[in-house]
């Protein structure tokens, strides 16, 4: 068997089959209510859709975390084309930003980890209705740690087995991962926050034959006009502790 990348790079993923099932986008909020909306880490219209499956597989993880005292916070399921080529953009600029010195091919190597680029047999997972990002939040809203003894959005958190996590965050680590991959969702191990199924990646980590879910927009899908431009996307300041629960 071929050792699986933790990168899962575009040039293994179009490999691999897509045979969409045709299953619908749902509202996830609508399906599971007791799922509970993270705070944002862009700003625009975020949506509330993911493939009826997956929605299942979230309300399935959320009820057995609710019996432990805590909910699932997501941050976004499915996710629309002209969002996701600005979120790359604002991706690109960080690390160029960080990096002055790397070239636009080792820049591209690392955006593409963290943020999928627009491509014609790899469709960005999110706009599958596929992927979900997601955290631990306690049962009354107050998200979880998942980064400590890290900054927020430092990129040597983002492996789901990142080195030197403290105690407190390996073991909220470790009850989403009890909590998801029951339902047959897989983590991007890339990226603690980020769980699909049925997409190319999914297929990948599991060795299917194919993937359940091509791209997908719905029928009455109106983007908001504000939304659709070419800025890239610049990162909202959100505390690590913070209460995603209106009082």
């Amino acid at each position: 068997m071929n050792k699986i990348s933790l990168a899962e790079p575009v040039t293994l993923l179009r490999h691999v089959k897509i045979v969409d099932n045709g299953e619908p986008l749902v509202d996830f909020l609508k399906v599971c209510p007791e799922l509970v909306m993270d705070h944002p880490r862009f700003k625009y219209r975020r949506e509330t859709m993911v493939r009826k499956s997956v929605a299942d597989k979230l309300c399935q993880a959320n009820n057995w975390l609710m019996e432990r005292g805590y909910r699932l916070a997501i941050v976004e399921g499915w996710r629309p084309p002209h969002i996701q080529k600005r979120m790359y953009l604002g991706t690109w600029n960080r690390f160029k930003k960080r990096h002055p010195e790397w070239s636009d091919a080792q820049l591209r190597r690392v955006a593409n980890r963290y943020t999928a680029p627009l491509h014609g047999r790899v469709p960005p997972p999110h706009s599958t209705g596929g992927a979900v990002d997601l955290v631990l939040a306690s049962k009354d809203g107050v998200v979880q740690d998942h980064v400590s003894p890290y900054e927020n959005y430092e990129p040597k958190s983002f492996a789901f087995a990142a080195s030197n996590l403290s105690e407190e965050a390996r073991k909220t680590r470790q009850m989403l991962w009890d909590a998801l991959t029951p339902t047959g969702m897989t983590n991007y191990p890339s990226e603690f926050w980020h769980w699909t199924y049925g997409d190319q990646g999914w297929a990948y980590r599991g060795g299917h034959d194919h993937a359940l879910y091509g791209p997908i927009t719905p029928d009455d899908y109106q983007p908001e006009p504000e939304d659709v431009n070419e800025e890239p996307f610049v990162l909202l300041d959100i505390d690590l502790d913070r209460n995603v629960l209106k009082r």
